[in-house]
């Protein structure tokens, strides 16, 4: 079993910056992908940036140049730096990570966090 713990959201003003972190444990042999999604009611769930193992990137169109995913595959941890921050970033921000937990097995599992509530608000 893999455990996703998320940290760092909160209220933020317009403008301002928080950093999502997302800690993942457990059963892991090694992580492919990392990534944060996110979803406001009334609307599907959304890949807000994603990133390899290899440290290749994606981004929605909608936060390139004002978000940066990073990840330390010694710790297992993912992040995402939110700048400039608009009150459409606003949602409740889930971590997933794809990951074989164990050696040779060629499956990847997918897993999901909690989430965690960004509300850009003045």
């Amino acid at each position: 079993q893999v455990q996703l713990v998320e940290s760092g959201g909160g209220l933020v003003q317009p403008g301002g910056s928080l950093r999502l972190s997302c800690a993942a444990s457990g059963s892991i042999f090694s992580i492919n992908f990392m990534g944060w999604y996110r979803r406001v009611p009334g609307k599907e769930r959304e890949l807000v940036a994603g990133i390899l193992r290899s440290t290749s990137t994606n981004y929605a169109g909608s936060v390139k140049g004002r978000f940066t995913i990073s990840r330390d595959n010694s710790k297992n941890t993912a992040y995402l730096q939110m700048n400039s921050l608009k009150p459409e970033d606003t949602a409740v921000y889930y971590c997933s990570v794809q990951a074989y937990t164990s050696r040779g097995s060629g499956i990847l599992y997918t897993y999901w966090g909690q989430g965690t509530q960004v509300t850009v608000s003045s």
